[in-house]
């Protein structure tokens, strides 16, 4: 038998454990907001307890947790050292956006029905938690002279932007690998993503009552203008073309939206959140100074004024040098156990991958999930994974760590 044999012989005999070890992954919310995710992390590392795998945890100060609007926060590090050599590391986020509505299966019940196991995070991303765990489990299973060391970095705050998760790691010292994997899907290996603005736009006008509204200033009809502007920019951007493929355009979305106290009182403060993707060939800072004039030009007139606060910005992901290893190793084991090409290729989401990038690490994102997003029902009800899916990923992480430390 071939290593990749061994690897692939050794994941199929341990692949209940694996499913088992999803299954209480998924039983512990991790809903962010609120971000009450250390008693994740601790599971977590009970659990890898089990195998042999001591976890560091790295609790974020709370005054930090707080002031990105959470409760509690422990990064986990695994190092896994083989001898001299580069350190790749394997990093999965376990916050999650709450489940909503429209659930078919318990979204904390990691219940499985024909081949798949549901449940929230399921697919993003504790299901690489199980991967990347079970490939480094597989790998050791070998008793191989290996050269250089593995981390698995598991991160809780991805949903709010990664600065406390990837970032404070990165930033405190605590690591720095050569070489990146991070939870992704099976059946491409994105090496760029799009940037992502966000602003907090208040427009201030002046409370009266309805039965006499000249004497107050309406800040809904101000915040109309506004968006409107925003919504023709909107349009405009479909005219620019990424070219990164599986990248389209630019574009805009207005998420949220709250103002007003009653129906008959004139609105003295609206509030609104908008989320602007940009496309790696975009200029983050040219970006916000566009949108800040729109809004500006659209306010022209209005009586009363206009805040704009920054929520967010999130450069895009661009392939640096060095990681064309990872993309070939990956590329060639996904086609063995897969059957069809892994294309390298760019998505529309933003993700902390761009966080060890801009720390010139280079990274990649792949793992255990469908061709798309869509399929996944990520940030949706029954958000689910093909345990097959689960396996063959499992697999192609082993080979391709095995070919990069052998």
């Amino acid at each position: 038998m071939t290593d990749y044999d061994k690897l692939d012989a050794w994941i199929d005999a341990h692949f209940d454990e694996e499913v088992r070890f999803l299954q209480e992954l998924v039983r512990v919310p991790t809903d962010t907001p609120p971000g009450n995710n250390a008693p994740h992390a601790q599971r977590t590392a009970q659990l890898l307890a089990a195998f042999g795998f001591e976890a560091e945890k790295h609790p974020v100060p709370q005054a930090e947790v707080e002031a990105h609007g959470l409760q509690s926060l422990t990064n986990l590090i695994v190092r896994r050292r083989y001898g001299e050599g580069r350190t790749i590391a394997l990093n999965a986020h376990g916050d999650v956006v709450a489940p909503g509505e429209g659930w078919t299966h318990d979204p904390y019940g990691g219940e499985i029905e024909d081949g798949r196991i549901y449940g929230r995070a399921t697919a993003v991303s504790k299901g690489d938690f199980a991967s990347f765990t079970f490939a480094v489990r597989a790998l050791e299973s070998l008793q191989a002279k290996l050269k250089g060391t593995v981390e698995l970095h598991f991160t809780y705050d991805e949903e709010v932007g990664g600065e406390l998760g990837p970032a404070w790691l990165l930033k405190n010292g605590l690591t720095r690998p050569d070489l990146l994997i991070a939870a992704g899907f099976s059946y491409e290996v994105v090496t760029a993503h799009n940037g992502c603005l966000q602003l907090e736009v208040t427009v201030h006008g002046k409370m009266a009552h309805a039965a006499i509204p000249d004497t107050g200033v309406d800040a809904l009809q101000g915040a109309v203008k506004i968006l409107n502007a925003l919504y023709a920019q909107n349009a405009l951007y479909q005219r620019v073309t990424s070219k990164v493929a599986g990248i389209r355009h630019p574009y805009l979305n207005v998420g949220r939206i709250e103002g007003g106290t009653n129906t008959n009182v004139v609105p003295g403060k609206v509030v609104f959140k908008l989320d602007r993707r940009m496309i790696p060939e975009e200029n983050p800072q040219e970006v916000e100074a566009n949108i800040r004039q729109v809004i500006a030009d659209a306010a022209a007139g209005f009586a009363g004024t206009v805040e704009i606060r920054r929520l967010l910005l999130a450069n895009a992901l661009r392939p640096l040098p060095g990681g064309q290893p990872l993309v070939e190793a990956i590329q060639k084991h996904g086609k063995a156990l897969f059957g069809q090409d892994i294309p390298a290729m760019g998505t529309p989401l933003y993700t902390d991958v761009r966080l060890y990038a801009e720390a010139g690490i280079p990274g990649v994102i792949y793992g255990a999930g469908p061709r798309t997003v869509l399929e996944s029902h990520a940030k949706r009800a029954d958000e689910r994974l093909e345990l097959e899916d689960l396996r063959r990923a499992t697999k192609v992480v082993a080979r391709t760590l095995r070919d990069l430390l052998a």
